[in-house]
Order: structure tokens, then C-alpha cells, then sequence
């Protein structure tokens, strides 16, 4: 009797444990839940990123694609092509697996052909990363639904970056995030430490559907809704489903149509992303402070691109001073780097420095030099690219859509594509105080002009931010006019012409050791006017000074013999 009785206890329990697997069975393929919540990465704006830099110089995409019709596929074909992709991770079907997969390919196409295009640079950093954990490769398609392969992109929650660390956990796997760093953002550096990461949450959980839905929420969460369950023995995605927080509930789901999607895009009438040619980089360490624009200007590089390649830095600067830091660079221009760093470091060294004293009341300084930081109006020079508008322009130079207009004569915001416009902006530079004059003269000091003009996206030479007052070579260029509409930095010559109205005079020889005055031309002077305010000849000045001709330049020392 016993025997019965004990055969028939282990009978119900073999039956419940078999029905307990099938229902878990029967949850991943007929699931379907009206409450999900679809990542954040379902709103990414695809127009803003077919401005990305790397989508517009190194892939060919179909920008129409939104506007095609849409390609669905049965349920038998989504179970059979799921079934087909070597993954480790299991890929199971279910209606909101169908629905995602159906947001993809109908709502989204564009997105799609996006991150195919943003994948050939990103989805080998992630495949190395994975690899060197001993990781399915098919993790590399997280940062898809994480981020739609943003590398800056902030989260409603405070995640940052491809992989969307919070603070917290970005600095407890090591990455580093200050008010000028933010490693998160950091291709290389994240990617590494989201292998990690999920390597020990699969460690824990010794199930990949629940070390990536811990991903998403965090293992308190997991390990919650595991005990509220109620599941005996090794626990599942599917059997816990129900007691996920609601956005976790279609994360899995969601990477599953991820990985189908990049697989399957073409059977659903999504272009491929084909390369225009490949980026090829490579990364050398800095160990000095130096700022983006400053390696823009000396290498002609964009700041975009350099910004693109190194998102991780806040403000455009590297802080190399503090410690070595990456700069990641087109594979050509790392060697340029190299050979040109101390131009680079040196390039308006003073506009970028850090003072590492200063006392309260004391003339400004920079470098061992005294003087004051002035404000300077900054002409420069932006070429319309394609799907920039004036509201955007403006926000990257920092003015108003109001001045371009003024500043281009536009009744209206249209611009196009190739259009070159004229941005008026200022500028905060050090001007070093004068030296002062020997006792016997006397220095006429000029007004420093403050208007500069610069190439599009170019940064003010030395040459034409320093005081004219401390200029002593005889071929010192003007600024540009700001009223002007030539396209040209600096005007090659602004001198002054000879004064046809002075009156001819008589060669005088000054006396031996004779006093003089010293005057430093302005925008304006001629021979003429000079002579004329001193009262002395113009024939006089150009003895004195070796002059031969008539022509004097902005910024010259002139001696001006005292009577």
C-alpha cells in the first residue's frame, strides 16, 4: 500500500513538473501584453541622425526609406528565420516579439537603416569587447534598443551612453565621469565594461534571458520578482514575466526583434547601409591640456569629427594635464598629431590656459604675462550642410537666428545646402599689457581693433589677437571689415595709400642725436595726416624710418622727430 501511495506521489509531482514546463513553454510563444513600454530608443529622431558625420561622409543610405511599403512576414516565417540565427541566446516567438519586430520593419525602417549604417563602425568595438569576455556575439545588438548607437544620448532615468550606464554603475565597473569626462560615452571604454557587467550578472543567473532583463532594471528587481513568483528551481524570463517592472517586460522581446531585424532587413524591403569607404582610426595618448578647436585648427580637421570620435569628453578638451588621456583620430591624421603637438599645445595657448594663482585684485595673468582678457567680435564663416537649419546653426555658434539674418541680409529662415554664411560672434581673449616706452619717448598708443575675422570653424591666429601695440614687424595685416561680404580671412594688404593732398617738402636731415617721439600707425593714417599732427615732414618720417616708398601698415612703430 505504501508503494502505491509513494509511486503515486511521485507520478503527480513528474506530471506537475511537466506541466510547470509546459506552461512556461506556452508563455513564450502565445504571450501578448498590452501594457509594455517601448524603449526610448523607439523615439529617436532619424532625421537628426542622418546628420551624423559618420552617416554623411562614410555610408550611402536610402533616405526614402520610410516612405516604401512595408513587408510583413508570417508567423511561420518569423518562428523559422528566429530558429535559423546562430545565437546561444534562445530566440523564441511570441506575438510581442512580432510586434516589435513589426515596429521595426513598418514604423521605423529608417531607424533600422540608420543603426545598419552606424553599425559598421560600432559593432566591431562590440564584438572585440564581447569577444575577450567569452560572450555570445549577439549581445552586440543591446546597445540598438539601449541607445539606437547614440553615443551621447541621455535617458529620462540619467543613463548615458551606448550602453546606458546610470552614474552609479558606470563608476562601480570603473568608468570614469567628472564635469569634463564622461567614459560612459567612451565607445571602447563602455563597451568593456558592459561585457563585464553582463558577464556577471550570466554569473549569477546562469540564464541570459534574465542577466539582460537584470540589465535593464537591475538585479534587485530580478531577484523581486523571482521571489514573488513563487518558481521553484532554476528560474525564467517567461515564468516571472507577469512580476516585471513594465518596461522590462518587453526588453527581452525587444532584443530578440533586434537581433531578427539585423539579420532579416532585407526581406522586408530595408536597404542595406553600403559603405562609401572605410573609417579606418587609431588612438594615441595625450598627456598635455589641449582643447578641440586648437587641434582643428592646426590639423584641418572639423570639430565634428573630432567630436564624434571622442565623445567622451564634455567640453571639447582633453585634460592630458592631469593625467594621459585617448584621442581617437582618422588612421592619417594620428601621425600629424604626433609630428605637430607642440603647435598644437601652442596654438592660442593663452585662451585656453588655467591660472594656478591668482590674488584678489591683481591685473590678470596668463602664462608669466601681465594684461586683461577682452571681449573681441569673431567673424567667422559656416557652410550650410544638409538638414542644418538657422535655428540649429545658431545654437552651435551661440547667437541668435536674428543676427545670421542680419549678418547675410536673409528676409527669411530658407537657406540651402552648400550656402555659405557669415556668423558674428565674440570671443574672450588675454591681451598682454604694453611694455613701457624708454623715458625719452613718447608712445601714441592705437585703440586695439576688435574685430577678427576667421575661416568657417577656424580659431583667431596669434597674429591677430595680440596687441597692436606690441607689433613691431613692418608687414602686420588688418582685419577684415565685418560689413564686408568677401569670404577671405584677412584682407591681404589693408596699408594706407599716399596722401596726394600733403604738400611736397623739402629733404631735412635731423640733428645729430635727436629726440623723437614714437607713433604706432592706426587704421587710417597716412604719411600725410602723420606729418601733418606732429608738425613735421613727411620726407622727415621717411628718412628717420628708412622708409622708401609711402607705404606704412597697421600696427607700425614710426619715429617722429621731436622739434
Amino acid at each position: 500500500m505504501r508503494k502505491k501511495i509513494l509511486t503515486l506521489i511521485i507520478g503527480c509531482m513528474t506530471a506537475s513538473s511537466f506541466a510547470s514546463a509546459n506552461n512556461i513553454l506556452s508563455i513564450k510563444e502565445t504571450i501578448t501584453d498590452s501594457a509594455i513600454v517601448y524603449p526610448n530608443s523607439f523615439e529617436t529622431d532619424v532625421k537628426a541622425m542622418l546628420n551624423n558625420w559618420y552617416l554623411q561622409s562614410y555610408v550611402e543610405l536610402d533616405r526614402e526609406a520610410d516612405k516604401k511599403p512595408t513587408v510583413k512576414a508570417s508567423k511561420e516565417e518569423y518562428i523559422e528565420r528566429l530558429g535559423k540565427m546562430p545565437t546561444e541566446i534562445e530566440m523564441p516567438y511570441n506575438e510581442i516579439v512580432r510586434n516589435y519586430i513589426e515596429m521595426y520593419t513598418g514604423r521605423r525602417k529608417q531607424l533600422v537603416e540608420n543603426m545598419l549604417g552606424m553599425s559598421t563602425y560600432y559593432f566591431p568595438i562590440f564584438e572585440a569587447a564581447l569577444d575577450r569576455e567569452g560572450l555570445p556575439l549577439e549581445l552586440r545588438y543591446l546597445p540598438i534598443i539601449e541607445s539606437a548607437l547614440n553615443p551621447t544620448v541621455k535617458s529620462p532615468a540619467g543613463a548615458v551612453g551606448l550602453w546606458q550606464f546610470i552614474l552609479s554603475t558606470g563608476r562601480e565597473m570603473g568608468l570614469e565621469i567628472n564635469s569634463l569626462v564622461d567614459e560612459r560615452c567612451d565607445p571602447y571604454l563602455s563597451s568593456d565594461a558592459a561585457a563585464k557587467f553582463l558577464k556577471g550578472l550570466y554569473t549569477t543567473y546562469g540564464d541570459w534571458s534574465l542577466a539582460i532583463a537584470a540589465y535593464n532594471c537591475g538585479p534587485g528587481n530580478v531577484n523581486k520578482a523571482i521571489r514573488r513568483s513563487g518558481v521553484t528551481g532554476k528560474p525564467d524570463f517567461w515564468a516571472i514575466y507577469e512580476f516585471l517592472p513594465t518596461e522590462t517586460r518587453g526588453y527581452v522581446p525587444a532584443f530578440i526583434a533586434a537581433n531578427y531585424v539585423m539579420n532579416y532587413y532585407p526581406e522586408h524591403g530595408i536597404s542595406p547601409a553600403l559603405a562609401k569607404r572605410p573609417l579606418i582610426t587609431d588612438t594615441i595618448h595625450v598627456t598635455q591640456r589641449v582643447h578641440f578647436d586648437q587641434i582643428s585648427a592646426v590639423l584641418d580637421i572639423p570639430v565634428d569629427v573630432i567630436k564624434a570620435l571622442n565623445p567622451q569628453y564634455k567640453k571639447n578638451l582633453i585634460p592630458g594635464d592631469i593625467k594621459p588621456y585617448t584621442l581617437t583620430l582618422p588612421f592619417y591624421q594620428v601621425h600629424s598629431y604626433v609630428m605637430s603637438e607642440d603647435s598644437i599645445v601652442n596654438h592660442n595657448a593663452d585662451l585656453y590656459a588655467r591660472r594656478s594663482e591668482v590674488e584678489p585684485g591683481v591685473t590678470a595673468q596668463v602664462s608669466g604675462q601681465e594684461g586683461e582678457y577682452v571681449t573681441k567680435t569673431v567673424v567667422k564663416y559656416h557652410r550650410v550642410k544638409r538638414g542644418e537649419s538657422l535655428g540649429k546653426i545658431a545654437k552651435r555658434y551661440g547667437v541668435t537666428v536674428k543676427s545670421i539674418k542680419k549678418a547675410n541680409g536673409l528676409k527669411n529662415d530658407r537657406i540651402n545646402q552648400g550656402q555659405r554664411l557669415k556668423i558674428v560672434t565674440t570671443q574672450r581673449v588675454f591681451v598682454p599689457k604694453p611694455q613701457e616706452a624708454p623715458a625719452d619717448t613718447v608712445t601714441a598708443v592705437a585703440p586695439a581693433d576688435t574685430t577678427i575675422a576667421t575661416t568657417p570653424d577656424a580659431i583667431v591666429p596669434d597674429s591677430i589677437v595680440a596687441d597692436t601695440t606690441a607689433i613691431t614687424t613692418p608687414e602686420i595685416v588688418a582685419p577684415v571689415d565685418t560689413t564686408a561680404s568677401s569670404e577671405s580671412t584677412v584682407a591681404a594688404d589693408v596699408a594706407t595709400a599716399f596722401d596726394n593732398n600733403a604738400p611736397e617738402e623739402v629733404v631735412e636731415t635731423p640733428a645729430p642725436q635727436q629726440k623723437t617721439k614714437t607713433h604706432v600707425v592706426k587704421r587710417g593714417d597716412t604719411l600725410g595726416k602723420i606729418a601733418q599732427r606732429y608738425g613735421v615732414t613727411i620726407n622727415q618720417i621717411k628718412k628717420l624710418n628708412k622708409i622708401k616708398g609711402s607705404r606704412i601698415t597697421v600696427g607700425q612703430r614710426l619715429k617722429i622727430p621731436v622739434k
